[in-house]
């Protein structure tokens, strides 16, 4: 009978989600966003920027924990990755439009940071999304692959 180790060597090589690419750029995109909702607050900016922001540091929380906990192979009937990059294209979206609108005006220098940091925000969105297209792709392979 195998043991513990022996069944994981077989069936591959287990890396957590933290030591990951993917784990990196979602805790980034996580630590981008807090300091861009924490200086809203802090200049007291209109209430969307710190709603927008807030939402969105509690959806990235959310997926972060449930790829920690490997809760995405648990509930398997749902289609994780689609979701995760439909959650990061619309957050590009959202903090696009908040981004530049804290930028526009005559602001304060903390709400001009927040905007900042909420393009920040913006770019690590666009690398998450880069990260999970290839799983929705059926053939993550590609076209080329070498058939042996």
């Amino acid at each position: 009978m195998m043991g513990t180790t022996e069944t994981s060597r077989v069936k591959g090589r287990y890396r957590p989600f933290c030591c990951s690419v993917k784990g990196h750029v979602k805790l980034l995109r996580l630590g981008v966003t807090v300091t861009s909702m924490a200086f809203f607050i802090i200049a007291k900016a209109p209430e969307p920027y710190i709603v927008v922001t807030g939402f969105e540091v509690t959806v990235v929380s959310f997926f972060i924990i449930l790829y920690v906990f490997r809760l995405d192979r648990l509930m398997n009937w749902l289609f994780w990755p689609l979701l995760d990059i439909i959650n990061s294209l619309v957050t590009t979206l959202f903090m696009v439009i908040i981004s530049v609108l804290a930028l526009l005006p005559e602001t304060t220098t903390l709400t001009i940071l927040g905007g900042v940091f909420g393009l920040l925000t913006v770019v690590c969105c666009l690398a998450d999304s880069a990260l999970i297209y290839r799983k929705l792709l059926f053939n993550p392979g590609g076209p080329y692959q070498k058939k042996t």
